[in-house]
């Protein structure tokens, strides 16, 4: 049985990865910004844990919370976060930062807070989500994908500084998953080219990002849960875990394929 906290539970990847490791007889936090919609995840016995991920009070109040309920952390799942496409050039430098701190600063706040105990122990996993879109990029996900790329080597650099003090990092790389996360990369995609230079090319892409999250090539969101478990609980767990749909295909192709081609099919892929 371990103490888990898993962070950006309230739908999608984190409910359903909440409810299958509590299922496994694990304590499971499941944490978000608004406890009302962690009110379902209480009949997995999943304990509701109120956190913004961006406000470094929230954040220490978590983990305080956690270690006075139950003393120890063994789990650190970071998975909240989300995607904001469009051009670069569309694209406010505000809402870029915001990413970041979602997806990147807000994840390691964090693991900074929790690492203590976890070397005290002498034992701990840090599961960081990333996604395959950290290996390769998408058209018009430059800051998305800048995020990812950045957790990446964050987990790279954390795995070789902890791994004398018994503690184990792994990264999740999703492919499409059939989960919300395209509708809303789609609709900031065409709200940031909206009478722009861009808004013709960005209305082509969200349309196609539409079209294939509403399909079913995308993959079940258990594929990642299923993914996460197995950090959890092997004993030797992967580095990372690249999984979903297109997720080795599309990497192995941008390892193999010239830039200008893999670049080619990026852009037109919707």
């Amino acid at each position: 049985m371990s103490v888990i906290l898993i962070t950006g539970a309230s739908s999608g990847i984190g409910y359903q990865t909440a409810e299958l490791l509590a299922s496994q007889n694990n304590i499971v936090y499941g944490a978000a910004r608004r406890l009302d919609k962690l009110n379902e995840l209480k009949k997995y016995n999943v304990r509701p844990l109120e956190l913004d991920i961006t406000n470094e009070e929230s954040i220490k109040s978590a983990v305080k919370t956690i270690i006075k309920e139950e003393g120890h952390i063994d789990v650190l799942i970071n998975n909240a976060g989300y995607g904001s496409y469009g051009a670069v050039e569309d694209v406010s430098i505000e809402e870029a930062k915001r990413q970041f701190d979602v997806n990147l600063f807000g994840m390691a706040q964090l693991t900074q807070l929790v690492l203590p105990y976890m070397r005290k122990q002498h034992e701990g996993r840090i599961i960081n989500t990333s996604s395959m879109g950290g290996r390769l990029v998408s058209y018009m996900g430059a800051w998305y994908h800048a995020t990812k790329y950045a957790v990446e080597a964050f987990s790279d650099a954390l795995r070789m500084e902890t791994k004398e003090f018994g503690i184990k990092v792994s990264v999740i790389e999703p492919g499409g998953i059939k989960t919300n996360w395209g509708f809303i990369a789609a609709d900031k995609l065409q709200k940031s080219a909206q009478g722009g230079a861009y808004e013709e090319q960005a209305d082509k892409a969200a349309t196609g990002m539409r079209k294939q999250y509403s399909s079913n090539m995308m993959s079940d969101p258990k594929v990642v849960s299923k993914a996460i478990l197995r950090a959890v609980s092997s004993n030797r767990p992967k580095t990372r875990y690249l999984i979903g749909f297109g997720a080795k295909p599309l990497v192995f192709a941008k390892t193999i394929l010239p830039t200008t081609v893999f670049d080619f099919i990026m852009k037109h892929a919707s």
